[in-house]
């Protein structure tokens, strides 16, 4: 399963591409680490550094709209450089700032800029995926992606602690600046299909809508949408209360929450190797139906565990799980969204991760805080199951919907139900009346 989901890197551009990401991620990852630790050393104020937090997570949500849309407009490699030289130039403004005594809000402000370059050029780099694969890859390439960002979240952290201590703050800000010339280069490198602009400029708003349009109209980024929203409201916020699972519910304290954190990461990393062998055993649809039934049941296992070891055994197969979910969903939206629009489509679903999750995670947070960590994180997963086994069971359109496209010139009848999608029960997907198809 292993040497299937690693068939990508068999293609030169998306190998070069994923190996400059890894490198600049691992980098990005020291930023945030050391920033959280400067501006905290400094202010003696979680406030903050929850501030500092947001403002290099928010624009994700917010302006990924804009990326997309920018991103089906203008080449998307040349755009992708620009964004890259943005967050660049951002981090070396951090390393300069953290040299020195600049105020925290100076601090804020660079991270908000270098989010907001991220936010608008990472569109562009999720809709190069299917031009740098082939077909059958894609979910493998989806998940090597995921697989990259969680290696980052292993490594990075580490060597900004060792970084911490043997140098500064400013160490870490200027190697991630450095780290994001690998994609540059990398970018510079790529062998891609000369880029047509459309004949017809429309202002951005109007494309904006357009692409929200696009996205609600095909039924299997409408309902991947849909899902990723529940997901994110619901299952999500478990990433940002980790700190209070381990200090509040299983009094490990710092130690218990690295130690969470990189389960989660182990995990996502396992998974996301595991997929595309999995995929093709049992099909890229029903492996879906399986990791949204089984993400809820690990929540609550991880929320039942008594001591820091369970927890930590829970929680890997809780990342392992979760990155099956994104994974899956995501390449529904990559497959089943029209090139000329691929970017804008994938951009609204990345803004219902991106602004719901943190909406999730306040209303949890405030609930823990009434209720008790253990109690969330298993009501969290009751309910998210619930949520999902009545959509599996009571909507078997929209299981049917996140297939694979149906080939131009195709019969548009859907096929008969698959057992393996389809609890005991449910209806059949063909008798919902719905192509698997516009």
């Amino acid at each position: 399963m292993a040497l299937t989901s690693l068939r990508p890197l068999r293609s030169r551009n998306f190998a070069v591409l994923w190996s400059s990401a890894l490198v600049s991620n691992i980098g990005s990852w020291m930023q945030s680490v050391a920033l959280g630790v400067l501006v905290t050393a400094r202010t003696h104020n979680a406030l903050w550094t929850g501030l500092v937090a947001a403002a290099a997570f928010l624009p994700m949500g917010l302006l990924a709209p804009v990326g997309g849309a920018v991103a089906d407009r203008l080449d998307r490699r040349r755009w992708l450089i620009l964004t890259t030289l943005g967050e660049a130039g951002f981090a070396t403004v951090l390393a300069v700032l953290a040299a020195g005594h600049a105020h925290p809000w100076a601090l804020v402000l660079a991270a908000l800029f270098g989010g907001v370059c991220a936010s608008i050029g990472f569109p562009a780099y999720q809709a190069m995926l299917p031009d740098l694969v082939p077909r059958e890859d894609l979910l493998a390439a989806v998940s090597l992606s995921s697989a990259q960002f969680n290696l980052g979240r292993v490594v990075g952290p580490a060597l900004a602690g060792v970084v911490v201590v043997a140098g500064s703050a400013a160490w870490a800000f200027a190697i991630n600046a450095v780290s994001f010339g690998a994609v540059v280069i990398a970018l510079l490198l790529l062998r891609l299909p000369r880029h047509e602009p459309p004949a017809v400029t429309e202002p951005m708003f109007t494309r904006i809508v357009a692409g929200a349009r696009v996205a609600w109209a095909e039924p299997g980024c409408r309902s991947a949408i849909v899902l990723i929203g529940v997901v994110a409201l619901i299952g999500s916020p478990f990433i940002a209360l980790v700190p209070a699972v381990s200090i509040k519910g299983l009094h490990a304290g710092g130690a218990g929450t690295a130690a969470l954190v990189t389960g989660q990461g182990v995990g996502a990393v396992i998974g996301a190797l595991a997929l595309a062998g999995m995929a093709r055993a049992l099909g890229r649809r029903r492996l879906l139906v399986r990791a949204v039934l089984a993400f809820p049941v690990t929540l609550v296992c991880y929320g039942l565990a008594p001591t820091i070891v369970p927890a930590v055994v829970a929680i890997v197969v809780v990342g392992a799980c979760y990155i099956g979910v994104l994974s899956g969903l995501n390449t529904v939206v990559q497959l089943r969204a029209p090139t000329e629009a691929r970017a804008r489509v994938l951009s609204v679903y990345m803004m219902a991760l991106g602004t719901i999750y943190p909406l999730g995670a306040i209303v949890q947070g405030a609930l823990a805080q009434a209720l008790g960590i253990h109690v969330v994180t298993v009501a969290s997963g009751v309910v998210l199951g619930v949520v999902m086994l009545a959509v599996v069971r009571l909507a078997p359109n929209v299981v049917a919907s996140l297939d694979d496209p149906v080939p131009e010139g195709a019969p548009t009848d859907p096929p008969g139900p698959e057992p393996a999608d389809v609890l005991p029960g449910a209806d059949a997907p063909g008798e919902a009346g719905v192509a698997l198809a516009p």
